[in-house]
Order: C-alpha cells, then structure tokens, then sequence
C-alpha cells in the first residue's frame, strides 16, 4: 500500500467545540461589569521580584464586538528574561448572568492554536461553552495563547502558499516524495523562522500557563477556576504542576496523556480516528450507505475514494482547489469528532457526493471548516502554524526518515484508512529552529485542590486512556468517563456529565472517582 504524506497538521490535538458558530443569541443585555479588574489581594505572594509589576497590572476592560468586554494582559516574552521584551494576550470577557459571580472561569479550547477568545464567544450560545448554570455564576474569560490569533502571535505563511502546505500529498514510498516531503518541512521552517524567530522559542505550553497565573492575578481571583478541552487540558495540566497552590477548580475534558512522545500521540489518534470511522459505518449501513452494503465493501469503497484523490484530485466549486488525498482526510475527520446525530449525516452526504457523483465540493468545505479557511481565501486565525510550532516545543523528535519508514507498519495495522496520512508527521519536528527547556513527561502537581479530568471512550482525537494515564498521573485527580463516540464530553449529550462537572465548578461537588456516565 503506497502511504501518502499528510504534511502539518497531522500533528493536531483540535477541539470541536472550538468549531461553533459565535452568533449570539438574543436576549436582555448583559449586566454592566467594571471597566477594570485589580489584582488579587494576594497576588505577590511567592512571586519573584521581577515579576511583580505583571502580577499587579491593572485589566482595563473595553465594550466591544456586541456588548462583550475585552482587555490585553502584558507577560515577558521570555521569563528568565522579564526585563527584556514584552507581549500581549488578548483577553475576552463574557459576564455572568447572575448578580452575584463568584470570580472568572477561564476556558480554552484546544488546539494548540485554537483561539479562546472565539471560543468565548459562544458561552452566550445555552449549552454551547458552559451550561446556564455555569454562565449565571461566573464571568466566562477566554484568551488567545502567546504565539496565537489575536495575541502576539507566529506568522509563517501567507494564505496563498498555507493553501499549497495543508493540500500537499505525496508518495513516502518513493525518493521523490520522501524528497518533496522534506523540502515542503523544511520551507515551513525557515519561513517560520524568518517570520516569527524572536517569538517561536517561547511559545511552549509553560509558558502559556505561566501566562495563565499572570491572567489569574490580573483578573482578582486568588486561585484559577479553568475548563479546558482538548489541548486545553495540557495548559490545565501543566499549571497545576507549576502553580499547585494557585490550582482552584480545574475541569480537563478530553484529556492529553503528557506523558506521551510525539510519536505515540499520532499512534493514538491514528487508532481512534479508526475506531470512529468504523463506529460511522455501522451507523451508514443502516442509512442507505453510499459505500456499500457492508464494512469491508464500505472500506474497500472509502480507499479507492482516497486513491482516486491520490491519481487525480477530485472537482469542486474551486477550480483551483480541487480535492486532494490531505483534503480529503481533514473533511473526513472533522464529522468525527462530533456526536453522531451532528456528524454522521454530514460526512454520509458529503461521501455521497464524492463516491457517486465524483464531486468533492462538500469534503472540501468540511476540511475548509477544520482548516478554518474562510470561503474567500483568507484564514481565521493562525492555527495551522500554530500547531505545528507548539507541538514542537511541547514534544520534540528527532525522528529521521528510517525510524518514521520502519514505524509505518504500525499505524498501517492500527489504522489502516488514516495510519497512511499520520505516520510520517514525526518528520516535521526533527530539525525544528527552535526548542524548550520544560520538560512535561511527569506532572503530578502536588498539592492541588482536586482535578476533574474528564475521559470519552469513543474519543478519536484524545483516546480514552490518554484521560486514564492524567488522571495517574495527577495526585488530586478524579476520572470522570463518558460512554459515547464524541470528542470532549461536557455539552455533548450527557446529563450525568453535565451535572457532574457543574456541581464541581459552581459548589465543589468532586464526583466519584471513576464515575461512567452514558
């Protein structure tokens, strides 16, 4: 079997909920908030000197984009080096319903490279973000990390040549795609550092959550309240090992195992992306399937789909963009990591479409969606960099062509639709221009208040036993599990889970350690 290079974003540990509309309902105005926030009283307390005028900065907030309110914290670029540069955060507040907010919860939605502040505006959206319980108690805050979006941020390509980047297919197999592949890695790198040099060092996750203790301070609240999903729960996980004392109610849904290199990362999506697609089919033969009347025939139907991208990228909407193999995997696995009643009738017409009219316009809006491309070309944020450069930070390799072609047959046997595109992502970090100093493979974050880690068993893009080894991991640590085929499991069906991770947040309820909730 040739096995076609699927070249960034393979890397991507991305959180659907990030993938919401952000059109806020209507309804009564929100309450009238202060115009700033003033540090927690104790906010210096065990802080080095010549970080004290960041911990006590002052949040001016300002009305903006329909009556939410934003603000910009100021951090050191580099905090070894506080005297050096600084940069900024870009903050977004939605208040709390309620007359009577117990402080801020802090969400992020995963990525690395999703944007908080999109994020955050959905929470006026009822069981979007946060339940309205949640909403009536506490002021909802979402950031854009260092290095993303609206924050001081990477730049490597423009949006003409990230088009080429995030298309660009190739055969492993061969001396010429090994060679394509390794000269597309190393554009991206130099364009990186060409870009974004002074930046790309110092944009690893401790970073971001020494970052988030700075945001902590600066919003008056003297322990974090924080939800986390996807790579969101890294930021969580990684500050409650930095800032255990400052660790209030922390809520990691979907959980990243920090434990696991770079290689074992792809290993395991690569598997639950399998299992995901084999949980569509039985449900798409049941509905009239377009790729036959059962799993093998739907299996040998989907592969020749994909090899038929490979001969000759399908037509669409966008003579310029046809549908190609790497296309072609992202519109596929975006319908996944939603619950099936959302998902599964998108991918089964957008699959039609392909198998038996030969037209990949709806595979192309679905990878266009995850890729968050806009229909004119531009692209929302910086996410398709972004990820590539935490994720280097966060788990380098040094993995060369010989190690990445004996490891193949792994995810071939693992997972035999997507192993193909995932098991060369290795490669990209291998001689990255830039590295980190922290080391993330033991976080037990002594002496935190309890974590929620939460766990889906269906979880393609953070396996289940990901939520299981952090929640080891972590001395404090509860597992919470849902029984579903969903990515992330707080607002995606479960009452129990609803329940369970609200009666934390907003009384301190900590659930049963091991609870299962369907």
């Amino acid at each position: 079997m040739n096995r076609r290079i699927l070249l960034p974003v393979a890397l991507a540990v991305v959180a659907a909920a990030a993938c919401s509309t952000a059109t806020p309902p209507d309804g009564p105005p929100p309450p009238e908030m202060p115009p700033e926030s003033t540090p927690a009283p104790d906010a210096t307390e065990g802080v080095a000197d010549e970080l004290l005028e960041y911990y006590t900065q002052t949040l001016e907030w300002d009305d903006c984009d329909d009556s939410y309110q934003c603000s910009t914290l100021t951090v050191p670029l580099d905090y070894d080096d506080p005297n050096g540069a600084d940069i900024e955060i870009a903050l977004l507040r939605v208040p709390a319903t309620g007359a009577e907010p117990m402080g801020s919860l802090v969400i992020n939605p995963g990525g690395p490279g999703a944007s908080g502040i999109e994020y955050a505006r959905n929470a006026r959206n009822e069981d979007v973000v946060v339940s309205p319980h949640v909403r009536e108690r506490f002021d909802v805050v979402g950031f854009d990390p260092r290095g993303v979006g609206t924050s001081t941020s990477i730049d490597c390509l423009d949006d003409d040549a990230l088009d080429e980047f995030v298309a660009e297919h190739s055969t492993a197999e061969t001396d010429d795609g090994l060679t394509e592949l390794e000269a597309s890695i190393d554009r991206f790198a130099s364009a990186c550092r060409a870009r974004s040099g002074e930046l790309l060092p110092h944009i690893d996750t401790a970073n971001v959550a020494r970052d988030l203790d700075v945001l902590r301070a600066a919003l008056g609240d003297e322990t974090l309240y924080y939800l986390g999903k996807s790579y969101g729960t890294f930021i969580g996980a990684v500050y409650a090992d930095l800032f255990p004392e400052r660790t209030g109610r922390l809520v990691l849904d979907g959980a990243v195992d920090p434990d696991l290199p770079a290689e074992e990362i792809a290993l395991g999506q690569a598997e639950g992306f399998e299992q995901s697609l084999s949980a569509f089919i039985t449900w798409c033969l049941d509905e009239d399937c377009p790729l036959g009347d059962d799993e093998q025939e739907a299996r040998d139907t989907l592969d020749q789909l994909i090899a038929d991208t490979e001969e000759e990228p399908l037509p669409t909407n966008d003579t310029a963009r046809p549908l190609t193999p790497a296309l072609a995997f992202y519109g596929i696995i975006l319908p996944l990591y939603l619950p099936a009643d959302e998902g599964y009738p998108v991918l089964r017409m957008a699959l039609q479409s392909a198998v038996e009219d030969g037209d990949g316009a709806n595979l192309l809006q679905l990878a266009d969606f995850y890729l968050a491309r806009n229909p004119d070309g531009t692209y929302r944020g910086n996410q398709n960099e972004a990820i590539i450069a935490v994720n280097c930070l966060d788990r380098p390799s040094d993995t060369t062509v010989e190690e990445a072609r004996d490891s193949a047959s792994d995810f071939d046997e693992l997972s035999p639709t997507f192993g193909r595109f995932m098991a060369w992502a290795g490669l990209t970090c291998a001689d990255w221009p830039a590295e980190s100093d922290y080391d993330p493979a033991t976080l037990t974050a002594a002496g935190a208040e309890p974590i929620l880690v939460v766990g889906t068993t269906g979880d393609p893009a953070t396996p289940y036993r990901w939520a299981e080894s952090l929640a080891e991991q972590l001395e404090s640590a509860v597992l919470l599990t849902y029984d579903a085929y969903v990515h992330t499991a707080y607002l995606s069906g479960s009452d129990c889970i609803d329940a369970a991770v609200d009666g934390y947040l907003v009384d301190g309820e900590v659930p049963e350690d091991g609870l299962v909730c369907s």
